[in-house]
């Protein structure tokens, strides 16, 4: 499986984010669209930004009901997208409704990755807020395996986990990690953090690249960077 660099495209407006994707001429980064820009701007972003030529993983991490989720990725379905995801935590039933409901009639469907534990929480939030007593490798194990048995195609990690995850799951599960920061970046409100070199290193198929390229004074030269340092596997 080839490597790749997804930019999270975090960005209130469409115009913010036709202007940045702009920048990179005509390179076409693989992108994400979150909650931020999808609840601003409805499908029709998705449809522009696929019209420019970008690949897209769209991040709404559902979780509800069996029925409810096979319903939704029906229509998420029609937006040609190519990853999107849901919460692991929504059992192996939900994941299962999911499967069928972004299968389009012709057999095709974008990948479908489950999400494990959010790389913003901590061992402590983990036991003392969510009541979960295993550790974190524990549970990211669990979920994986979890989304392993539904046969959804991979899972969304901290770097930090993925090396497991592929040694639990097999190689062709794909690990997405974010988390991601280069060495003299700020941490933000991220725990489970590596750099791009580091994550080449330890089995991720792709990163989830947000505040480092984004904000970067050269988003241009910092995507490159990540691009030198996770798919060439050379450290900057």
């Amino acid at each position: 499986m080839k490597k790749d660099v997804i930019i999270a495209c975090d960005f209130p407006s469409k115009k913010e984010v036709m202007d940045f994707l702009n920048l990179f001429g005509k390179e076409k980064p693989y992108v994400k669209i979150g909650m931020e820009l999808f609840y601003a701007e409805g499908p029709d972003i998705v449809k522009q930004i696929k019209k420019k030529g970008h690949k897209i993983f769209l991040d709404l991490k559902l979780h509800d009901i069996p029925n409810t989720v096979e319903r939704a990725m029906r229509s998420l379905s029609l937006l040609d997208v190519d990853m999107v995801n849901l919460h692991t935590l929504g059992t192996v039933k939900m994941m299962q409704a999911a499967l069928k409901g972004l299968t389009r009639e012709d057999g095709t469907r974008p990948l479908l990755i489950g999400v494990t534990m959010l790389t913003s929480i901590n061992n402590q939030e983990l036991h003392e807020e969510l009541m979960i007593s295993g550790t974190m490798d524990e549970v990211v194990m669990n979920y994986s395996t979890l989304a392993l048995k539904a046969g959804i195609d991979g899972v969304v990690c901290s770097p930090l986990e993925a090396a497991k995850v592929k040694a639990a799951c097999g190689k062709s599960f794909i690990t997405v990690t974010p988390g991601i920061r280069f060495k003299d970046s700020k941490k933000d409100d991220q725990s489970r953090i590596t750099t791009p070199f580091e994550a080449s290193t330890i089995g991720c198929d792709y990163i989830v690249v947000g505040r480092p390229i984004t904000q970067a004074q050269d988003p241009v030269a910092a995507y490159a960077r990540c691009l030198y340092e996770f798919v060439e596997g050379k450290e900057s």
